[in-house]
């Protein structure tokens, strides 16, 4: 378990003691101690070479003044959280954060400074910052998703004007932006293959799926507006000896929305060290997206994932799964419910002689790594700094 962040620690504390390493500011629009994904595995590697400090999105509280709280998650990761008064306007906002970052970064001793974007919007506190370098990672079309701010696609102008490279984290996003930029790179998303390998062996069974019956087909990650809820419904009600089990967080969506049947399992959250015991116990793994503009441009962080698992893999058309792994046989392809039914039936199928799964791949997904990735970032960085 990460340590619990302390409020009110001093916006003077200082990165700890490096040997002169470059300062690697990265600004994200998720949270560390959120669901582990593409910020996470990129920064904790990236750490080894640079120190990060991971600049969160702010938390309004009722209190008197802003603060900035800082804590030590990873060795050479630091998380900056912004705490601020509620009430506060967009600009009060940009420049509250603001006068926190200048007055943070005030003491380092800064060799260079690397910016890194995961979000335009924070663009609108940081913009007169002179970084060595300026990074943007398009991890995914963030106007697409509900709730966006409206000034987003303006800023994300601004940010592609003033990047030296962009990253694309799938197939659909490079080519929108080769379209804006000059130096776009393709990056999809990576696996930790090693970590969920091991849900190839038997693994002690987590005690809120141990009582859950087989077959079970499993998803882990976000639950939110990309779920096809009412897929999910079909695949329950006319399959209702399959086990669904759904792991995250229920996010920009309300709960009272979800289908609830006897076979379907909301298991809430779950730490990433604990993924593969799960995994180990599923049949089949499912990416239930729907078809809409919020997924038009995604491409899935969980695949690669559940193929490091050896489990065959039931997902709607997505571009980018389709682009990345139709035809290698162990990622199957429903567009509909009966479709998808079809195609689980199929998995299932294959689940029986999981040796299969694994032939089909591990050739696909060995230069998939994290690791692969990030070496291709610091090349990237290296090159132009």
């Amino acid at each position: 378990m990460k340590p619990e962040r302390q409020p009110g620690q001093s916006p003077l504390t200082p990165l700890p003691p490096s040997s002169a390493r470059p300062l690697l500011l990265c600004f994200s629009h998720l949270r560390w101690n959120f669901v582990w994904q593409r910020p996470q595995q990129l920064m904790s590697r990236l750490a080894r070479d640079y120190d990060v400090a991971f600049f969160e999105e702010p938390l309004f509280e009722e209190r008197p003044d802003a603060v900035l709280d800082t804590q030590t998650v990873a060795e050479g990761v630091t998380v900056l959280l912004p705490r601020l008064p509620a009430g506060l306007d967009e600009a009060q906002v940009a420049e509250a954060q603001r006068q926190l970052l200048d007055t943070w970064l005030a003491p380092q001793s800064l060799t260079s400074l690397l910016l890194w974007y995961f979000t335009p919007m924070s663009m609108t506190f940081s913009v007169h910052l002179q970084g060595q370098m300026v990074i943007f990672d398009c991890m995914d079309e963030l106007s697409a998703f509900r709730h966006a701010p409206a000034r987003l696609t303006e800023l994300e102008h601004e940010l592609l004007a003033r990047a030296d490279v962009v990253f694309a984290g799938g197939y659909s996003l490079w080519k929108s932006r080769t379209q804006r930029h000059g130096n776009v790179h393709l990056l999809p998303s990576g696996v930790d293959i090693a970590h969920f390998a091991k849900a190839r062996e038997a693994q002690p069974e987590p005690p809120d799926q141990a009582g859950i019956a087989r077959p079970r087909l499993g998803y882990f990650g976000v639950i939110d507006e990309r779920l096809d809820l009412a897929l999910l419904e079909a695949l329950a009600r006319q399959r209702p000896a399959w086990q669904i089990v759904l792991i995250g967080p229920v996010v920009k969506i309300d709960p009272a929305t979800l289908p609830r049947l006897a076979n379907l399992h909301y298991l809430g959250a779950r730490p990433y060290a604990e993924l593969p015991a799960y995994l180990a116990g599923w049949e089949v793994a499912l990416m239930p997206f729907a078809m809409n503009e919020s997924t038009r441009f995604i491409s899935p962080t969980k695949a690669p994932e559940y193929l490091a698992g050896g489990r065959p893999v039931v997902s709607t058309p997505i571009h980018d799964v389709l682009n990345r792994f139709d035809g290698n046989g162990a990622v199957l392809i429903g567009a509909t419910p009966d479709e998808f039914i079809a195609a689980a039936e199929a998995a299932l199928q294959l689940a029986r002689e999981p040796w299969q799964v694994v032939e089909k791949v591990d050739s696909l997904i060995k230069n998939m790594s994290w690791d692969s990735t990030c070496e291709l970032i610091r090349e990237q960085i290296e090159c132009q700094r």
